[in-house]
């Protein structure tokens, strides 16, 4: 198989022993990942934000994980909406009209003038960033064989790493020294720089599209192919688990360090740092280990060793700060790292004349996963009024653990079909 560049459009050609030039993949695989970079990093800088907008909203916990909830919520909603056409357009004309449409959501979240306000603006940039986010994914299975996709998406997953280390530490800065609005004012300007090289770099890839005059009923009987195929659902079902096992503690990582391990709010920035540090070269790392010795037995490993750091994370109490950022890191580098070699999995269990419309739906799926953990969590964490701390955090840990070991039992009855 070669990846080559004709006319201005990708076309995938069969050569026997021979492997796609690396000099077309590799800028590909950035310009992507900076697609990645601004999308996570506008979905991760609003959880390190809670203890601040908690206190300047005077919000409780479970109003603060409605912002988080809301926008993974609405991320799903417009999957399932994209799933129905974003087999039919240029891949490139698609990025551009929802990367474009995230920038523009972001921005009203940095215009918001209070917490409904946000609401609603973090819903608009869910929605079309879910959508872009779910294309990246779809133009990487579409380019990259399947023998080097895992360390493709541990390229790309390496993004979320980036916007730990530079992007959430940098936005916490701002905002303290200016206002919780300045982050997303960064996102934006950030934005608007990866949408200029997408429209100038990003050549048209069209070998997927349907007919120009297909009707739309072809359209949903490819969204009913993949949901009477029982291999699709259980890649979607682990997708669910493997979120749910993450999310369910992950909002309230920064309200607990400052509740209860006694962080200060200026401290938290260490916690992400050391964290995206580590996960920054552990996640390539582990692309490249499960291309090498199997995607299912590397996500296993992930699954095993990210148990330790949550139950820790989950069960602290007043803790020195070299202390968390080891945890931190091991976090990161593990629990974190179980969706190196989970996407891989999910991205190959479905044909190519599909996949567009399957990463719709699983990038669906996985936010309403991350939005119901996110609500569920919410409603099981409960503030002291007496000390601030907030309680009920080790049921959390328990059931993190517990729903990502069973993401095991999934993971091994998808089957690989691209």
């Amino acid at each position: 198989m070669k990846c080559a560049l004709e006319g201005g459009e990708i076309r995938i050609r069969n050569f026997p022993k021979m492997s796609p030039p690396q000099i077309a993949e590799r800028p590909l695989l950035f310009l992507l990942a900076a697609v990645q970079f601004t999308h996570l990093m506008d979905f991760m800088v609003m959880m390190p934000l809670g203890p601040q907008l908690m206190r300047l909203f005077e919000i409780a916990p479970d109003q603060f994980s409605l912002l988080v909830a809301v926008y993974t919520f609405s991320a799903a909603i417009a999957g399932v909406a994209g799933a129905l056409f974003v087999d039919r357009f240029d891949r490139r004309t698609a990025l551009l009209f929802t990367y474009g449409g995230f920038i523009l959501g972001t921005l009203a979240c940095a215009l918001a003038p209070g917490y409904h306000s946000l609401l609603v603006a973090r819903a608009i940039s869910g929605a079309f960033g879910g959508v872009a986010g779910s294309l990246v994914l779809t133009i990487i299975g579409d380019v990259v064989p399947p023998e080097r996709r895992g360390r493709a998406i541990g390229v790309v997953m390496a993004a979320f790493s980036l916007a730990s280390v530079v992007g959430v530490p940098v936005g916490l800065w701002l905002a303290a020294q200016w206002s919780w609005h300045a982050p997303f004012l960064m996102i934006v300007g950030t934005g608007l720089m990866v949408w200029a090289a997408v429209w100038g770099v990003l050549p048209r890839m069209r070998a997927h599209m349907l007919a120009a005059d297909a009707p739309a009923v072809k359209v949903l009987a490819g969204v009913k192919e993949l949901l009477s195929n029982r291999n699709s659902r259980t890649a979607l079902g682990f997708m669910m688990m493997m979120v749910f096992g993450h999310f369910i503690l992950i909002p309230f990582l920064s309200p607990s360090l400052v509740s209860n391990a006694g962080l200060m709010e200026s401290e938290l920035f260490w916690f992400y740092l050391a964290g995206g540090i580590a996960s920054l070269f552990s996640a390539p790392l582990i692309g490249r280990m499960a291309d090498r010795f199997g995607k299912k037995w590397m996500f296993a490993v992930t699954i095993v060793c990210g148990a330790v750091p949550v139950y820790f994370i989950a069960n602290l109490g007043p803790t020195s700060l070299p202390i968390i950022i080891i945890l931190a890191a091991v976090f990161f580098m593990f629990a974190g790292g179980r969706f190196v070699p989970g996407q891989a999995i999910i991205t190959g269990s479905v044909p190519p004349r599909l996949r567009g419309s399957f990463m719709s739906l699983n990038n669906s799926v996985r936010d309403f996963a991350a939005g119901a953990a996110s609500l569920i969590g919410g409603q099981i964490i409960v503030k002291d009024l007496v000390t601030g701390k907030l309680l009920h955090l080790p049921v959390l840990g328990w059931i993190a653990i517990t729903v990502s070991l069973l993401s095991m039992v999934l993971m091994s009855r998808v089957k690989p079909v691209s």
